[in-house]
Order: C-alpha cells, then sequence, then structure tokens
C-alpha cells in the first residue's frame, strides 16, 4: 500500500495538467530533437564506410591513352570488371605504352595488390580498404558493440544523478566523439571514436525516452511514444537525404554531430523528472515543478493535491525498510528465475525473439543500399515504412492479440525475405516492394516484442529481465552490420538468412502464453500461471 500511494497523486496530479498542455508540449519538443538526432548517429556508419566501384591497379598499363587494355587484364564478374583478381602476365615486362592482350595470361589470375577507386566518397577509399569487406562492415558491429556499455552506463548516470544531466552528457559525448571521427587519419582511429561515440553516448535516446514517458500522465504514453519512433524515422531519413546532398562522410560528421551542443543546453533549460526527484527524496523541487507546469498549462492545483507527495518521504523510509526484511528472506533474483522452469525457458525464448528483431531489422535497414537502384531512396523508403508500421501496431495488438500478431508477423518478414530469391534479377520494383514489406513486418514484430515482454514476466522481476532480454538482443544489431559479407557468396543469402531466423521465431511464439486483457502478473507463481492457464485450455 505504501508503495502506491505516492504513485497514485503525482498520476492524479498529472491527469489534471493533462497530457496535452503547453508545458508538456513544449518540454516534449525538446525531448524531441535528442530522438531524431538519435536517428542519424545510429545509423551513419552505413554511408561512412558505404561499398563503392573500384578494380585492381595495373601499374604497367595506367599510363596508357587506351582504356581497351582493362577487358584483357581484368577478369569480369557480373558483368563489371572485378575488384579483387587480374589476369597475371605472360613474362615479367616493363611500363607498355599500349598494354597488348597478348601479354596476358587470360588462363591465371592473381589478387591485387593495389587499387583504383572510383570518384565516390567513402571510407574505403580514404583508408584503402580495398578487398577488405569485412573491416568496412566491422565498422558497423564495433560502433553498435558500444550499446553494450552505453546502456548500463547511462543507466547508472540516470538513476543516480538525474535524468537530464545523463541526458547532457551522452549527448555531449556524441558530439565530441563523432566530430573528432570525421578528422579521422587511419582506419583504427576511425574505428576507435566509433565505438567510443556509441560506448558513452548512443544514451541519450533512451535517456530522452525516459523523460519524455516520465513527463506525461498515463493516457499520453501511447500517442508519445509513436510519436518518438516517428521522429527517429525522420532521423534515418535526414541521415540518408544529407548524404546524397554532400557525398563527403567527413562533411556529414561534421554537419550532423555538432547540434547535439544544443542538447548539452538542457542541463540549464530542461526541467528534471519529478518522478526522479520524489524518488530521491527531494519533495520540494519535485513540487515547484508541478507548480510552474500548473501555471504554463493554466491549471489550478490545491494544496490538497500535493498531500501525498508531502507524504512521500515517509512512505520511502518505511518502503526501504519493508524491502530490507524482504531481503533477508527472500532468495536472490537470479536463483528465483533459475528454480522456476517455466519463466526460465520464457526468458531464453524471448531473448532469442528480441535478437531475431534487432537482427533482421538493423540487417534489412543497413543491406537496402546494396539494392538495385539509388541506395540513398532505398535506404529512406525502408526507414518510412516503420512509420505505418507503428500505427498498425497500435491497431492490431489490442484487437487481435500479441502472440496473434508476433506469429504472423515472424512468419510474414520470413516468406518475404525467402521470397526475394525467387525473383527475377529484373523484377526492380516488385523486389523493392517485397523487401519493404518485409521491413514493415518485422518492425510490427519488434514492437509487439518490446510490450510483450514487459508483460509476461511478474513485477518483482519485471524490470530486471526485461533489460535482460533487451541487452541480448544488442547481439543482433552487432551482428547486423556483417550481414552484407554474405551478399558476396550470393545476392540474397543476407534475406534468407533472415527469414530463417524469423521462421523459427515465429515457431517460438506458440510455446508463449497470451496476455492480452490478462492483468499483468505480480508474483512468479502468477507468471506460471499464464503458461499452465493456456495448458489447461488446449487440454480441454
Amino acid at each position: 500500500m505504501s508503495k502506491e500511494t505516492p504513485l497514485v497523486g503525482l498520476d492524479a496530479i498529472l491527469k489534471q495538467l493533462g497530457p496535452f498542455g503547453r508545458y508538456n508540449v513544449l518540454n516534449y519538443m525538446m525531448l524531441l530533437f535528442p530522438c531524431f538526432l538519435a536517428g542519424m548517429y545510429g545509423s551513419v556508419f552505413v554511408f561512412e564506410a558505404s561499398d563503392i566501384n573500384y578494380r585492381c591497379e595495373i601499374s604497367e598499363c595506367e599510363s596508357s591513352q587506351d582504356s581497351t587494355w582493362l577487358e584483357h587484364a581484368i577478369p569480369m564478374e557480373k558483368d563489371s570488371p572485378a575488384k579483387c583478381t587480374r589476369y597475371a602476365f605472360l613474362d615479367d615486362i616493363s611500363a607498355n605504352s599500349s598494354c597488348p592482350a597478348n601479354i596476358f595470361n587470360r588462363n591465371r589470375t592473381e589478387k591485387c595488390s593495389s587499387y583504383v577507386y572510383s570518384d565516390e566518397d567513402s571510407a574505403v577509399k580514404d583508408f584503402d580498404l580495398g578487398c577488405q569487406n569485412w573491416k568496412r562492415t566491422l565498422i558497423g558491429t564495433i560502433h553498435n558493440s558500444g550499446l553494450f556499455l552505453s546502456l548500463p552506463l547511462t543507466g547508472i548516470i540516470s538513476d543516480r544523478f538525474g535524468r537530464k544531466r545523463a541526458l547532457a552528457i551522452a549527448s555531449l559525448m556524441n558530439c565530441t566523439f563523432g566530430f573528432l571521427r570525421s578528422f579521422s587519419t587511419t582506419y583504427i582511429m576511425m574505428v576507435i571514436f566509433e565505438f567510443l561515440e556509441a560506448g558513452f553516448g548512443a544514451g541519450a535516446y533512451t535517456t530522452a525516452f525516459v523523460l519524455a514517458m516520465e513527463l506525461v500522465g498515463p493516457k499520453g504514453r501511447v500517442f508519445g511514444n509513436t510519436l518518438i519512433n516517428v521522429v527517429f524515422v525522420f532521423g534515418l531519413m535526414t541521415l540518408s537525404g544529407l548524404s546524397w546532398i554532400l557525398q563527403s562522410w567527413r562533411t556529414l560528421l561534421r554537419i550532423i554531430y555538432p547540434p547535439a551542443l544544443l542538447v548539452f543546453s538542457y542541463l540549464w533549460i530542461l526541467n528534471e523528472s519529478v518522478r526522479w526527484l520524489l524518488s530521491k527524496g527531494r519533495n520540494d523541487e519535485a513540487i515547484e515543478i508541478l507548480k510552474k507546469a500548473a501555471k504554463m498549462n493554466k491549471v489550478q492545483l490545491s494544496e490538497q493535491d500535493f498531500t501525498p507527495l508531502y507524504e512521500m518521504e515517509t512512505t520511502k523510509e518505511k518502503k526501504e525498510k519493508d524491502d530490507d526484511e524482504e531481503k533477508k528472506v527472500e532468495p536472490s533474483l537470479f536463483i528465483q528465475v533459475l528454480r522456476s522452469s517455466i519463466i526460465r525457458k520464457r526468458l531464453v525464448v524471448c531473448s532469442y525473439l528480441w535478437i531475431t528483431c534487432t537482427f533482421v531489422y538493423y540487417g534489412l535497414s543497413i543491406n537496402s543500399v546494396s539494392l538495385a537502384g539509388n541506395k540513398y531512396v532505398n535506404f529512406m523508403l525502408v526507414a518510412f515504412v516503420e512509420i505505418p508500421a507503428n500505427f498498425v501496431c497500435l491497431c492490431v495488438l489490442d484487437r487481435f492479440g500479441r502472440k496473434r500478431v508476433m506469429i504472423i508477423m515472424y512468419i510474414l518478414s520470413a516468406c518475404l525475405c525467402i521470397g526475394l530469391s525467387f525473383l527475377p534479377k529484373n523484377q526492380m520494383w516488385l523486389s523493392l516492394i517485397i523487401y519493404l514489406s518485409g521491413k514493415f513486418s518485422i518492425t510490427v514484430a519488434y514492437s509487439s516484442v518490446y510490450i510483450y515482454v514487459s508483460e509476461v514476466f511478474p513485477t518483482k522481476v519485471r524490470q530486471s529481465l526485461l533489460a535482460i532480454c533487451s541487452s541480448t538482443g544488442r547481439i543482433g544489431s552487432t551482428l547486423a552490420p556483417l550481414t552484407p559479407l554474405l551478399a558476396l557468396y550470393y545476392d540474397n543469402l543476407p534475406a534468407i538468412f533472415f527469414g530463417t531466423l524469423a521462421v523459427i521465431a515465429g515457431m517460438l511464439v506458440f510455446t508463449l502464453p497470451e496476455t492480452i486483457n490478462v492483468q499483468l502478473p505480480d508474483t512468479i507463481e502468477e507468471a506460471e500461471r499464464l503458461s499452465r492457464a493456456r495448458s489447461e485450455k488446449n487440454l480441454a
């Protein structure tokens, strides 16, 4: 009971303030800006180290005015000169002004030692990464691996020192390491700054998200969450548009990262989360902010409305005392989970679902630049399709249930991805439509999994187990940048791989219980009862 009183009091005040008052709108708009920037920062590596055209350098023939020697010096692959191999010379020769066909042995090839790059801009060209695709794709993997550091680090700072401080520090790190990366002189220097920027700055998005959710009342959270997702997508589309216009990855970094300094200024102009202040016993500061919000929203609040908040200190002390007593009796979280085979299996399945979502979601975005047609337009379209997907998710989850929606979306995504390999190569538009449909379905599945995981675990361990699933899911986003390497063996191999994982995920959802219109479980026993109820229903 003590735990509920202050929260009910605060939610009652937020309800009176309204979800769309002037105070809420102004502060929410400020928080949308770092979410917009996060959309660009999270995928900028796609355009930093994009694959470009290049060929072997034949130093003995490069000075020739006639380029017809190329067809005799370099074998053809997929209707274009090979990137990594060349024909060997019949004998050692010196520079030749014409390089006739009879000096090349077309029965023997050898690996290139140097390359001639196109006029396209990329780190591949700047750092001479020709035929080292693993190095090129590793840039994205190193960037995403920084999330394993940033999420817990920013969470600790946010819970201990406040939301706006965590947001300001993360944004400063984004600006500093992102801007410095544009001056990289070596590949090693670039990947170090890539990791540092994500490792210390990627938490800006999650902190802004938490601040935004704590700003509005319960009725405004669903719309607010959708709005954040839409703004994030606009960030992705802006990134692609700027890359298309600038055609310089260094200039791109120097334009998109300095605006993060504006977010650093939130340290002085943004109000702290009222919920965080109350959790730290700083009731007076929290009440002053609520009074300021009431004044801006032109809402009259009486001192009686603040009574539960004034009493919170006593409640907090009692709660801490109760928690200490519970800790002496109850086993640790890890032991509780291990003792329940149902929760243990559920945790493994949900972690796999999360890994599949991040792997396929990011994989389709990254590989979109390899599709036929304009890579910038393709990336924009693959990003834009997330907007209707998020709105569809809101409509179908409460109508058809979490389980049914996840099964359909996983299987649909799998069929669409695998189906790409059966299309003729000249069906460019049909391939793009199917590709976009695959991204649409996995986006709905991703949003559904996020909601489902928060409903299927008991209250006492919900946040911790959700964090385990989320952290495990980062494995998928870390490996996704490496999937373009699969296309070196077969163009549609990445899509087939995505589809295979999605099929398995869809099958695993059958083992989980439905949570629509079911009260959230508070204990492990209640969570286990969800699965038992499903089994009893099937037997009946």
